[in-house]
């Protein structure tokens, strides 16, 4: 079974991510950083020169090559959920955590990210917190009905964010996949 996290950006699936595959000793793989490695070329780098429709491309090819694996945790790209696709692939074998926060709280850590050299492409051409919440509302829907754990990180330490995720997991994962801090074989990248 994966552990499939998924949100809006910013809302902490890659920190998050990387905190839970190595307190359940799982690998880690976040699809844009794949996507980056596949194409040799950055999200914004892409986006620039092929547009968006490309990167959901490149982000469902990716997708598809994780679906293959098992006992991962999985961090998708925010708009990753809007292809039926890309859900019924990692469904299968995929518990989904649905990782969440408010409106300013993203748009202040996408500001902090865009600081450091993160910065991706706007989806809209709106600011950052009008531009959120318009695409909150759109996705919102979605990641409710996909969820299996809900995680509001608003206001709270990465640490934290885990250890509420394995909460939530050991009372949703099955008896055998239930051990966690136990390092599993190594895996080659997908």
């Amino acid at each position: 079974m994966n552990i499939i996290l998924m949100g809006y950006r910013c809302t902490g699936k890659t920190s998050a991510g990387l905190g839970l595959a190595e307190r359940m000793g799982l690998p880690f793989y976040d699809t844009d950083a794949l996507v980056e490695h596949m194409t040799q070329r950055t999200v914004a780098q892409i986006i620039a020169a092929q547009g968006w429709q490309a990167f959901r491309d490149a982000e469902s090819e990716v997708i598809r090559r994780l679906s293959g694996t098992d006992r991962s945790v999985i961090a998708l790209g925010g708009g990753a959920v809007l292809d039926a696709g890309n859900v019924e692939c990692l469904k299968r074998g995929g518990l989904f955590v649905w990782l969440f926060a408010a409106p300013e709280t993203i748009a202040a850590r996408m500001e902090r990210d865009a600081a450091g050299g993160a910065e991706r492409p706007s989806l809209t051409g709106k600011g950052s917190v009008d531009e959120t919440e318009g695409l909150m509302a759109q996705r919102e829907p979605l990641y409710r009905r996909f969820a299996d754990l809900a995680v509001d990180t608003t206001g709270i330490e990465t640490h934290r964010v885990v250890e509420t995720i394995l909460s939530g997991l050991r009372e949703r994962l099955p008896e055998e996949e239930r051990t966690v801090g136990v390092p599993q074989r190594n895996r080659e990248a997908v």
